[in-house]
């Protein structure tokens, strides 16, 4: 069947359309590659008593753990379609109004590219020091309305796309679902 032949055909319908989107699963439309110099310094752990307390703080007064390291992360910007249902998504015809959800961010370490500067942290540590990175990051990136942006515009154009060569002539991105006619 030709791409022409598909748009004189009845376009799907809403549970369908949203089945098709679906198939996309996870609309990544922003890669980046990111590092960050993080230092990290624990505070002591409580050790539930008083002489486990004073041990503690002396092994932290005496060698204070603190870590230093140039971490390094891929982040992803997209839209999780499965929290797109039929209730975001109206057709009428060949006309469709979408509401997506908002854009997530993603964060992968990669530890075989980081660089320790220096530490004295333990495992736990260690595991601290690099879950603040990548909280870090997803708080920078996530909060950067520029990356958001062009996050969103990407997955509007690969929505568009795919709604187009569904049959729909019309696609509006909305905030909210307009009114059914009669309401």
């Amino acid at each position: 069947m030709s791409r022409f032949a598909k748009r004189d055909s009845k376009p799907p319908d809403s549970p369908a359309v949203v089945l098709r989107i679906r198939e996309v699963a996870r609309l990544e439309t922003l890669d980046l590659s990111v590092y960050k110099k993080i230092d990290f310094s624990p505070e002591p752990a409580s050790a539930g008593s008083f002489w486990g307390d004073v041990a503690g703080w002396l092994r932290h007064s005496l060698a204070t753990p603190r870590g230093r390291a140039i971490v390094f992360a891929d982040a992803h910007l997209g839209l999780d379609l499965e929290r797109l249902g039929p209730d975001k998504l109206r057709v009428s015809g060949r006309e469709v109004w979408l509401v997506l959800p908002p854009i997530g961010v993603r964060v992968e370490l990669k530890p075989g590219e980081t660089e320790v500067i220096g530490s004295n942290l333990g495992t736990v540590e260690t595991a601290q020091l690099f879950e603040l990175a990548r909280s870090a990051f997803e708080r920078e990136i996530g909060a950067d309305a520029r990356l958001r942006d062009r996050a969103r515009g990407a997955s509007e154009r690969a929505i568009r796309g795919l709604l187009l060569d569904l049959g729909f002539r019309e696609i509006h991105f909305v905030e909210r679902l307009p009114a059914l006619a009669g309401s």
